[in-house]
């Protein structure tokens, strides 16, 4: 099993940052990609980022050019760094990893809300 410890939601200015973090524990040694969902108010939860034990990126189009998510393998964390925020930003992020053998876990979700 993993588990995951998320941590740096809040509340912010439009315009603003936030950095998420997310630290796994437990069957770290099969993890294959680490990223980030969102869910708001009444919508689907969707993708936010991802990326893989080998490095590859891929970002939902509404957050290119404004979030960037990176590794720690050494610290088994992963971090979404967030900047020029939108209210439409406003939601609950969870990071969550697959395995190699598909398996997701989700981490308990962080709110983050951005204030107009």
């Amino acid at each position: 099993q993993v588990q995951l410890v998320e941590s740096g939601g809040g509340l912010v200015q439009a315009g603003g940052s936030l950095r998420l973090s997310c630290e796994a524990s437990g069957s770290i040694f099969s993890i294959n990609v680490m990223g980030w969902h969102r869910q708001a108010p009444g919508k689907q939860r969707e993708l936010v980022a991802v990326i893989t034990s080998g490095g590859s990126i891929n970002y939902a189009d509404s957050v290119k050019g404004r979030f960037t998510i990176s590794r720690d393998n050494a610290k088994n964390t992963v971090y979404l760094q967030m900047n020029n925020l939108k209210p439409e930003d406003t939601a609950v992020y969870y990071c969550n990893v697959v395995r190699a053998s598909g398996f997701r876990t989700w981490g308990q979700g962080t709110q983050v809300t951005v204030s107009s």
